[in-house]
């Protein structure tokens, strides 16, 4: 093969390579584009005007005015002699040229044709923009100068384009609303898939140590040297984005030369290994999401959306690796939905209300208090359980509110049993979240004083892991709430920390054994010992005990005979609405068996 030969197919290959780093080919209508193609038929007077890209076998149509083509083949395309030269190309009556009579365009009923090449700075011709017409005419001087103006703003779209809102600043590298772009792509018609697969380097803390430590700069070091690694693997097989501070994603064109699960174990492989940024030896920990879709069979955003929730399974998942799984994204939904509709359920009349399940007195057998329970009837969802959404709102800046609720109801409901000279001790269960509210004893001071209430008449339940923190804040908030009066108990004790050491720095009232000690009490002489051990314990620490979970006469006898304080489990009586207690108040249920319970 001649110099000359292989120095033109250097440059037609380079030429194609700036052709797709521009991500234009097969995207959809842009009106930004179609405004200029309106304009060049405007001016010069012509019926029908294109944005045409010319790839490898084929001219690909970006815009167009006029015409229902969606691309010809290159070699009949006048836009193919167009590129090779920065001229205007003018063909007066393309049926008279021998190159072109044959043409679809001619068949279409087009005779004149005139194209201002798309140049780049590195003196590639992409395409053109040319108006066409149904009669063969010739172009005046000041038409041609209009052409080639348009040709210019066409390259300054297409590189703003490519380099404002599409790519990372840090990286280069096409971002996320590139990759968003690139999915609207038109569907193969033989239903070819495609998998898109998201890396996250690190997680969030480290992420965040690192650039607190040592600066911003140097996490952007570690995370450009970790796309050129990715970069280098894929090669031509797929294409890159910087999607996120530490996130990439590739899109790849499934077929037999690509195994996307080898490509992923092969890139997880190398990203853990150390990489070297700026004499620092980093240590990642990356996690890989996959997803397999077919193109313009679903809405870019519920691709990208389905990445990122395969992505996050891969936080949790053996190896590091999810594919996305629907059952988990239908999870993630319904958490999304209860928690952005906790907020109106608060305001809403109905949804929620307060359940109460009765505490009872070994001694007397009396009810003396009951623990105010919240419960949520969504009007889609149905009945949610409190196990359910509780954990999710208290994570959120709504578990103030929460509290809030449950604490205005709970005491209304006590001020109404006091009425009916039924008087009942109210419990309800304070989030660790609470404890860092600075004016949170204060405000149930507050309410408790505004109910005309007296202190003892509330109960404030908090678990161990939220009292174990043992900071300033808390302390200084239990001993306001304890020189108020207000009891405080730690729930579910015995399943967290149950250190004793800092149960003797907090103002508690009493613990709560945790149910898993107490249900099925009566077979587990394991149990039995450490129930026994932690009523002995607790009263010798001068707290009062009470145990949940009591679901049979047995594990009740085996608790007061160690002379337990109070109880509270199915046995005694289920969570109920206060209509249904006060009914029990009232005498109109039985005693508990073998006891005569008030």
């Amino acid at each position: 093969m001649s110099s000359y030969l292989v120095e033109l197919q250097h440059n037609e290959e380079a030429r194609l390579n700036a052709l797709r780093d521009l991500g234009l080919l097969d995207t959809p209508p842009s009106e930004s584009f179609d405004r200029l193609t309106r304009l060049a038929s405007r001016l010069l007077g012509a019926p029908v005007s294109t944005i045409s890209l010319t790839d490898h076998d084929r001219q690909w149509f970006k815009s167009k005015v006029g015409v229902d083509l969606a691309e010809i083949p290159r070699e009949q395309a006048p836009c193919n002699y167009a590129i090779q030269d920065s001229k205007v190309f003018v063909v007066p009556d393309l049926k008279e040229d021998e190159r072109f009579r044959d043409s679809p365009l001619v068949q279409a009923g087009i005779r004149f044709y005139a194209g201002a090449p798309l140049i780049t700075r590195a003196g590639y011709g992409l395409g053109t923009i040319c108006v066409v017409d149904v009669a063969p005419r010739q172009l005046e001087a000041e038409q041609e100068q209009a052409l080639r103006d348009l040709a210019a703003m066409v390259m300054s779209q297409i590189e703003l384009q490519n380099m404002i809102g599409r790519v990372d600043s840090a990286s280069g590298l096409p971002n996320l609303y590139q990759l968003l772009e690139d999915l609207e792509g038109p569907g193969d018609a033989t239903g070819t898939t495609a998998t898109g697969i998201v890396i996250d380097f690190m997680p969030s803390d480290q992420a965040s140590y690192s650039w607190r430590a040592l600066g911003a700069e140097y996490g952007d070091n570690v995370v450009r040297d970790a796309l050129r690694l990715i970069q280098r693997l894929i090669g031509k097989r797929g294409k890159l984005y910087h999607i996120d501070a530490t996130r990439s994603a590739i899109l790849l064109k499934d077929d037999h030369e690509i195994e996307p699960a080898a490509l992923i174990e092969e890139i997880l492989a190398k990203l853990r290994e150390p990489i070297w940024c700026k004499g620092i030896l980093v240590a990642l920990a990356p996690v890989l999401g996959s997803y397999q879709f077919t193109p313009g069979a679903e809405a870019p955003r519920t691709i990208v959306r389905r990445l990122f929730n395969a992505v996050e399974d891969a936080q949790h998942a053996d190896g590091s690796v999810a594919s996305y799984d629907p059952e988990a994204d239908q999870r993630a939904t319904r958490k999304f939905v209860i928690l952005n509709d906790f907020k109106h359920a608060l305001e809403a009349d109905g949804q929620l209300l307060l359940h109460y399940q009765p505490r009872i007195a070994f001694a007397s057998g009396c009810r003396t208090s009951a623990e105010a329970l919240l419960r949520w009837n969504h009007p889609a969802l149905g009945a949610i359980s409190p196990g359910e959404f509780v954990p999710l709102v208290e994570r959120t800046a709504l578990a103030r509110p929460m509290t809030d609720w449950v604490l205005r109801g709970a005491l209304a409901q006590a001020v109404a049993w006091n009425r009916q000279r039924q008087p009942l001790a109210v419990a309800i269960n304070i989030s660790a979240a609470n404890l860092d509210e600075h004016d949170f004893a204060e405000r149930v001071i507050a309410a408790v004083e505004r109910s005309g209430l007296t202190p003892g008449c509330l109960e404030l339940e908090f678990t161990e892991s939220a009292l174990a923190r043992n900071n300033d804040c808390v302390l200084r908030q239990l001993l306001a709430l304890k020189e108020f009066g207000a009891a405080i108990f730690i729930d579910d004790f015995g399943a967290g920390y149950s250190n004793m050491s800092y149960l003797q720095k907090l103002p508690v009232s009493a613990i709560k054994i945790d149910r898993s000690f107490v249900y099925g009490l009566e077979a587990s002489p394991r149990n039995q010992k450490l129930v026994r051990a932690m009523i002995k314990l607790s009263h010798d620490l001068g707290y009062r005990v009470m145990a949940e979970g009591i679901e049979s006469k047995a594990a009740w006898d085996l608790l007061a005979s160690w002379e337990c304080d109070e109880g509270q489990g199915y046995y005694l009586g289920r969570p109920m609405p206060a209509d249904s207690l006060t009914a029990i108040l009232d005498g109109g249920e039985a005693p508990l068996p073998g006891r005569a319970i008030a």
